[in-house]
């Protein structure tokens, strides 16, 4: 398996390099050279399969020969055996639409399905080579947790968690903030979930920098994030009675990992109709999906943080494939976008993005009178950004008998208690262990939002004896 840059498409790539690289030298994304194609009845003969060995079928046709096979069937069996759901993944039936139930793992939220086996992969590789690497990684609220619990204790890692401070809820930071493991750093950045994703890119972007911590990430810009998420689209494809139906897939979406993970499986031959692009008033991608300006702006706080985002950090990668994989259409506009703060796709260029997706935004008021109604006729607690992929759903009035429509469900509703509670005058369902992390010690440092100041600060941790 090849792989290259979205900006470089003549140096060439191993999977192993490309995922303790994570990001391309030359600020690109990786992509595979050629994208493994599966016939319908292939993929149809795998109806039975668990998520573990479809997990395994999938990864398999990305890694090449960084693991043995049977060496990666442990890293799959190992990863997904933390989960409080023998499926991993559950579907439940609302009206018409399949919800996606993503939040089994440890943190509550579907990084978790990912994020398990990247911990256990950098385990295998470096177990190997015995080199000590640093992650550092940013998040909006889930993606920290995950990785955090993914790689506590891992001896050949730390990691360091840029989140910013008060933009989170409470539990989704102290999720992050009461492992206490000596390989983790927890940063609370006074800013946006933006400001820390740019902290994070320029630092991949200081070769020097990069090199003396030997820094990588696992922010969805790594590869692997991207596969193990496309392992579920095929997962509730065959779980369907008539699997003759496309579907529609729902996708509470920021940083666009998620919903370009569907996108790479309808690549490789899954029937999927359309991909919705569902956000909340920070609706950057919508507004590209309407005119192809690609132009952020400031970000609004909102009841779904995970997705106050303005820069959609994978949206490179799907501008590669609507470009033509021409690598030099791709710098033109990533150039733009860091000298005018704005690129412009051309119409060919746009109409190839809506052939594949749809965007809807959600407002706030919609968005908690969608957790009352669907806890009202269903007794179900949906978190916001769950409720945000299904309103949107049910607002897309384009339901088919044809076609099947599912939901992505990407956190537990106990991750924003204030949000349910004013929707429903109810507490969210808690499990035990979320309930005893308030009882325990936090530990994160809060920075300014300042380049050099967090780069010193990740230097003398990553070199201090304890790590």
């Amino acid at each position: 398996m090849q792989y290259y840059s979205t900006r470089n498409k003549k140096k060439i790539y191993n999977f192993e390099e490309i995922f303790l690289n994570a990001l391309a030298s030359d600020g690109g994304l990786y992509v595979p050279k050629l994208l493994p194609k599966m016939t319908l009845k292939e993929i149809k003969e795998m109806k039975n399969f668990s998520f573990q060995e479809l997990s395994y079928e999938i990864f398999k046709r990305f890694t090449g020969d960084t693991f043995p096979a049977a060496d990666l069937r442990k890293i799959i069996n190992k990863s997904y055996s933390v989960f409080r759901s023998k499926k991993i993944i559950d579907l439940k039936k609302i009206d018409n639409i399949f919800c996606v139930e993503l939040y089994h793992g440890p943190t509550l939220a579907f990084k978790d399905v990912a994020m398990q086996v990247l911990g256990h992969m950098y385990d295998y590789v470096l177990g190997i080579s015995k080199n000590k690497m640093n992650l550092v990684t940013a998040t909006s609220g889930d993606t920290g947790a995950a990785a955090i619990d993914a790689f506590k204790n891992k001896k050949y890692v730390n990691i360091f968690v840029l989140h910013p401070e008060n933009k989170v809820s409470e539990t989704q930071r102290r999720l992050m903030t009461t492992i206490l493991d000596p390989n983790i750093y927890n940063i609370a950045v006074k800013g946006t979930f933006d400001d820390c994703q740019y902290l994070v890119k320029e630092m991949f972007n200081d070769k020097n920098f990069r090199n003396s911590i030997q820094m990588s990430g696992v922010n969805s810009i790594n590869w692997a994030r991207i596969v193990a998420q496309i392992v579920y689209y095929f997962f509730i494809y065959l779980q369907q009675e008539h699997p003759e139906k496309q579907m529609v897939v729902s996708v509470p979406t920021g940083n666009f990992g998620d919903v370009y993970a569907g996108y790479i499986a309808k690549q490789m031959g899954l029937p999927i109709e359309k991909l919705m692009i569902a956000s909340n008033h920070n609706n950057l991608l919508e507004k590209c999906l309407q005119t192809g300006l690609y132009k952020p702006s400031t970000v609004n706080p909102s009841i779904s943080p995970s997705m106050d985002i303005q820069v959609a950090s994978n949206f490179e990668r799907i501008v590669f494939d609507i470009c033509e994989q021409s690598d030099s259409r791709v710098v033109s506009l990533m150039n733009d976008l860091k000298e005018k703060k704005e690129f412009q796709l051309s119409n060919e260029e746009l109409k190839k993005l809506q052939e594949n997706f749809v965007a809807l935004s959600i407002s706030e008021d919609e968005t908690l009178q969608t957790i009352k109604e669907v806890y009202a006729s269903t007794k179900f607690v949906i978190d916001p950004h769950s409720a945000i992929g299904f309103k949107a759903l049910k607002k897309y009035n384009n339901f088919k008998d044809s076609l099947s429509y599912f939901c992505f469900e990407t956190a537990h509703p106990c991750k924003f208690p204030e949000s349910i509670i004013k929707a429903i005058n109810n507490d969210p369902p808690i499990p035990e262990f979320v309930k005893n992390i308030y009882k325990k010690k936090e530990n994160f440092t809060v920075l300014q939002n300042d380049l050099e100041l967090i780069k010193k600060y990740i230097q003398n941790k990553a070199s201090s004896p304890q790590s």
